[in-house]
């Protein structure tokens, strides 16, 4: 039997008090392989960007006190003194009286201080007529306009993107400083499981959750190593955790955790190491024979078998355990608010989460329950868009009921959305 259930609050301070989540620490990477990481320094610029001024346009580099007056029918007439590519440093200057050709992205030659648009002029027998007056540093990106000398382009702490990459890119960084990724050791237990790509004999299924935890530890900024599918078996079962121990910076299994006959996993996770199993069983629905133990020094989560509890209990106690390990940031999940479509009610004395499904009626939000018991099924989360939590104190949901539903996604997925 379980001991004193713990509310889900309790086991959240026991599992901090036995094992501080911080970075496990710095490595320096390629730029090219620093997609996803979490920067563990401030990027600074250390030239400006751009490091000279350029044309923004294809045309004619000029002075601009000597387009002043030019219109369609009065052209300015200048000499045609030179070009200036993309990629060359000018080896001509712009005196009065005179244009360059220039192309996009050149640098600025001596003497000019704007740039007439090529469709603003004509170009006859070395000549350059200019039928626009030119304003002065028109169509000229001046150096350090994007990116100053001296500005952070990525602070510390940073998830890197695309546009972060391209900016360190900018700056000419070949490198970066990251925190290290943490490998979490992925599980699962039961005579029933069988591995997918394997031939399905009767009575079997195929392991949903090492896949989608595996997923989740990805998602989590964590990289899973999966040991495999483990008959509950107590000798079996010691040698795969000691093997995931040595392998991983912390461990997530799932089954094997109920109180059955073949439940071995509290009592094999105990003999593993001190402090051994800290947390054993939690006073919520689903997931209350969830486990925890701390095996010198690195935390395992024994989540229950059914996929849909083993994933919402992993979004709620493991995802910012690895979250912190990776240097990342907690998640901020969306939450919107909705009307109870039916009357729901808790477990008794247990908090009671209620995956739910949106759907709009008559202009308002309404949250659907989706059958908890179908917790042995994968589409229970499928289906569903988020869930609510009801108090171990409060006796039920009235339809009708304003509730707060949290999202299955996180806030900037929705703002993306």
């Amino acid at each position: 039997m379980f001991r004193r259930l713990l509310t889900l609050e309790e086991a959240k301070l026991v599992i901090q008090k036995h094992f501080e989540a911080k970075p496990l620490g710095v490595e320096e990477i390629p730029l090219l392989e620093a997609f996803n990481r979490v920067l563990a320094e401030d990027v600074v610029a250390e030239i400006d960007i751009p490091p000279f001024n350029r044309s923004t346009v294809d045309g004619y580099a000029v002075k601009a006190e000597d387009t002043f007056g030019a219109d369609e029918n009065k052209p300015v007439k200048l000499k045609l003194c030179g070009m200036v590519c993309v990629g060359e440093k000018p080896k001509i200057r712009v005196e009065h009286g005179t244009a360059a050709e220039i192309m996009t992205g050149a640098p600025i030659p001596e003497g000019a201080d704007a740039v007439v648009m090529l469709e603003d002029a004509e170009r006859k027998n070395g000549e350059v007529y200019v039928y626009v007056a030119a304003a002065r540093d028109g169509n000229i990106m001046k150096a350090g306009a994007d990116i100053k000398k001296g500005e952070v382009v990525a602070r510390k702490g940073q998830l890197l993107t695309a546009r972060e990459i391209g900016a360190i890119a900018a700056v000419g960084r070949a490198k970066v400083k990251v925190y290290k990724v943490p490998k979490v050791a992925v599980l699962s237990t039961g005579a029933e499981v069988t591995e997918p790509g394997k031939p399905l004999a009767p009575a079997k299924i195929y392991d949903i959750n090492a896949y989608s935890l595996s997923a989740a530890v990805q998602e989590s900024g964590g990289k899973p190593v999966y040991l495999g599918v483990f008959p509950d078996e107590a000798a079996e079962l010691e040698k795969a955790l000691k093997t995931a121990l040595a392998s991983a910076d912390m461990v997530v299994t799932s089954g094997g955790v109920s109180v059955g006959p073949k439940d071995v996993m509290p009592t094999t996770l105990s003999q593993l190491g001190k402090p051994g199993v800290v947390v054993c069983g939690i006073a919520i629905k689903p997931g209350k024979p969830t486990t925890v133990a701390v095996v010198d020094g690195k935390p395992i989560f024994a989540l229950p078998g059914h996929p849909t509890s083993a994933l919402l209990i992993f979004h709620l106690l493991v995802r910012p355990v690895i979250e912190c390990m990776a240097g990342r940031m907690p998640t901020k999940y969306a939450t919107v608010k909705a009307l109870a479509s039916t009357r729901m009610f808790p477990a008794r004395g247990r908090k009671t989460f209620v995956t739910v499904k949106l759907k709009e009626e008559s202009g308002k939000l309404v949250a659907e329950p989706v059958p908890m018991g179908l917790s042995g099924a994968i589409t229970t989360l499928l289906r569903a868009d988020g869930f609510i939590e009801i108090p171990e104190n409060q006796q039920f949901v009235d339809e009708g009921e304003e509730v707060m539903v949290h999202l299955f996604k996180s806030e900037k997925a929705c703002i993306k959305s």
